[in-house]
């Protein structure tokens, strides 16, 4: 089991690490370079703790602002064809109010295929979370981190689908 905290630090430390040659193909102008090496980069990432990490541009113009890679607008997909949560959606809805605060609503969301999907809406945008995956269109601090790692410990892995959590 991996946790959504050591996969978004390993992503933000490889952003920086690349972040003199994203300058560069940035110079250059070449956004559909740039676009493609921070996929590869993200991919890598993802692929290291066997799931896919996305991150999405909804706002092209955000490609230019390098310093908000992997802060926000962000996926991470471990088991796309699951379509049951392993916990109650009760749970999940109580986990989000507890990390997130503030204002926030949890919605049942459209389940497309016969998944479960729940919606979180709240000032900073919103999170879907579906049973294999969550999909973050709001900047991510440290109160979605610590949900996120809550859903990889209760939903995402299980002691009885995938053995002893390391």
């Amino acid at each position: 089991m991996v946790l959504f905290s050591i996969v978004y630090d390993e992503l933000i430390w490889n952003i920086r690490e690349n972040r003199d040659a994203f300058v560069a193909i940035l110079n250059k102008s070449n956004f559909n370079l740039l676009y493609q090496k921070l996929a590869e980069l993200v991919s890598f990432t993802g692929s290291r703790h066997k799931l896919m990490l996305q991150l999405h541009f909804p706002d092209p113009d955000r490609l230019k602002d390098i310093d908000s890679y992997g802060s926000e607008n962000i996926s991470v997909v471990i088991d796309k064809f699951r379509k049951k949560f392993l916990v109650s959606k009760k749970a999940i809805q109580d986990s989000a109010l507890r990390s997130l605060g503030g204002k926030i609503q949890v919605l049942d969301a459209y389940a497309y295929e016969g998944k479960e999907g729940l919606r979180v809406i709240s000032e900073k945008g919103r999170i879907e979370i579906l049973p294999g995956s969550f999909h973050a269109w709001c900047k991510i601090d440290r109160n979605e981190i610590a949900f996120f790692d809550w859903m990889m410990q209760n939903n995402y892995f299980s002691p009885g689908e995938f053995g002893a959590l390391e």
